[in-house]
């Protein structure tokens, strides 16, 4: 069905054109590989919740990042916090 029909329009902003996109579009390749493809849920509800757990519990808290220095957030953050209490 073309992009017309659907009354939906393209979301790009002029000035960053499609490379600010970049990084969610990996973050949800991301999301699909690890977790999405491994397994079914019986209704949306599960599905949201599982989709949650993953990102508060596992991505945003554990899993290593390589824009981070292959470290996990949580522990940028107290890498951070250490260095501002020497400061």
């Amino acid at each position: 069905m073309p992009l017309r029909q659907t009354r939906m329009r393209v979301s790009r902003h002029q000035l960053t054109g499609s490379l600010d996109y970049a990084l969610a579009e990996s973050f949800v390749a991301t999301l699909k590989t690890e977790l999405l493809y491994q397994g079914r849920w019986p209704t949306r509800q599960d599905a949201r919740t599982a989709i949650f757990e993953y990102i508060e519990g596992f991505y945003n808290m554990r899993r290593r990042h390589s824009a981070l220095g292959q470290i996990s957030p949580a522990e940028f953050e107290e890498v951070g916090l250490r260095d501002e209490d020497v400061a």
